[in-house]
């Protein structure tokens, strides 16, 4: 009898993974997401008045479709919607000299960022290494005229002297916390969840 029980709680040996509980809360459902994005845009155009020299770049992974989905955003309150393209950062990271090795993605920007007005999108904005990286990966394009940048979720702990110019909410975290962002294109799933390892 007691091999049944047993059974059936899964008794996992410790240390596993599934040991530690996982205390995790939704921030951003579906249709805050997309209001967040919408005023986003919204604000890109309050900034800029003049949007014709503008460009979206997204990092990857989930920047990117962010980056289209603002686009498409911007379109739909003023036309033209703005080119977008998709940034890889692999090979700029400052943490790839510890041995691990990059994953890396196709960078494709379809139009010059010589001169022009780039937003960098991104999901989380944390310490700002990324986006150290992503500008450096940026200049081997050309020398835009202007980096802004546009973020889902700004988490705070800045480790550099960057500040998002666009973000769709702001989430004080602690360091044991984690902001996870899916998206549909990728996760088949809109959501933002914060969790924190018991």
């Amino acid at each position: 009898m007691w091999k049944y029980f047993l059974r059936s709680l899964r008794v996992l040996p410790l240390g596993t993974r599934q040991m530690r509980a996982i205390e995790e809360r939704r921030i951003l459902d579906p249709d805050q997401i997309n209001r967040a994005l919408t005023r986003i845009a919204h604000e890109i155009l309050e900034r800029n008045a003049v949007a014709e020299d503008l460009v979206l770049v997204g990092l990857h992974t989930r920047g990117a479709p962010l980056a289209r989905r603002l686009s498409q955003s911007i379109g739909e309150i003023e036309e033209p919607a703005p080119p977008v393209g998709s940034l890889d950062i692999g090979l700029y990271r400052d943490d790839i000299s510890d041995g691990r090795r990059p994953l890396l993605h196709s960078t494709d920007i379809p139009v010059t960022v010589e001169n022009r007005l780039v937003v960098l999108v991104d999901d989380v904005l944390y310490t700002g290494r990324t986006i150290r990286a992503a500008m450096d990966a940026l200049t081997d394009f050309g020398r835009p005229r202007q980096v802004q940048l546009a973020v889902l979720v700004d988490r705070g702990h800045r480790e550099l002297p960057i500040r998002a110019d666009y973000v769709g909410k702001n989430v004080p975290t602690s360091l044991d916390e984690e902001v996870r962002v899916r998206v549909n294109e990728i996760d088949g799933i809109d959501e933002v969840m914060l969790s924190r390892r018991g």
